[in-house]
């Protein structure tokens, strides 16, 4: 037998004449990740008692093995430990299982809480009243209520406002940006990202897109205006 010591992951909610081949590869590499020795970690077999993979760390390599774990266990791990732990994790989560990475004398190393961990905060809508920024590039409706499309870089807002207000607003489209005000709803996923659902512009203004080196010069051009600075030579 090849000296060396072993870890087991128990799966809850597979056995081996279950677990699909596929998604026992993807635990496989997600473990490999975790161990983070890809030479000196081997998959020794799989065990019967739900799903049961089991491998063997050589001797050279499980100190660094063994103190990554800990580090894992303790919050204090890599970054990338971090990930491979929340990628195996979100996996079982997916699965509707729980794991546990065990060691030498069946001692526990990890618990993976997958199905168990607390669910995401899921946030309704929000009014806020704000507003937003862009080139108006384009404005039309068929009914009362007119939509208006934004477009600021690589980001675009589509907004409505009433069919009198396409009268002053039209004339802008293509032209220098606008900043629009009104009432905005948002909606905020589980991972803090916040999304624009609805914008109804109440009022908007024209914004000054001239260069700033070309301002500068027109208010240095003003009667009175301070010199432009020259260095000591």
């Amino acid at each position: 037998m090849t000296s060396g010591y072993e870890y087991s992951f128990h799966i809850d909610a597979f056995t081996p004449a279950t677990i699909p081949m596929a998604r026992l590869a993807e635990y496989m590499a997600d473990l490999a990740a975790l161990f983070s020795e890809p030479a000196s970690v081997h998959f020794a077999r799989l065990e019967e008692g739900s799903t049961v993979l089991v491998q063997r760390i050589e001797v050279a390599a499980f100190p660094r093995v063994h103190a990554r774990l800990q580090a894992i266990q303790r919050g204090e791990a890599t970054a990338d430990a971090v990930r491979a732990f929340a990628s195996l994790d979100r996996r079982l989560a997916q699965d509707n299982a729980i794991a546990l990475l065990r060691g030498e004398n069946n001692t526990e190393a990890i618990r993976f809480p997958g199905r168990e961990r607390p669910k995401p905060l899921h946030y309704g809508s929000f009014r806020q009243h704000g507003s937003l920024d862009g080139i108006l590039v384009r404005i039309g409706g068929k009914d009362e209520s007119v939509h208006a499309t934004l477009k600021d870089g690589d980001q675009t807002w589509r907004c409505e406002l009433t069919r009198a207000m396409t009268k002053e607003m039209r004339g802008h489209l293509y032209e220098k940006p606008l900043r629009v005000y009104g009432e905005g709803r948002w909606r905020r996923d589980p991972q803090g990202k916040w999304t624009l659902e609805q914008f109804r512009i109440s009022q908007f203004e024209v914004l000054d897109d001239t260069p700033w080196p070309e301002t500068i010069a027109r208010l240095r051009a003003i009667e009175g205006a301070p010199p432009e600075p020259r260095s000591e030579g």
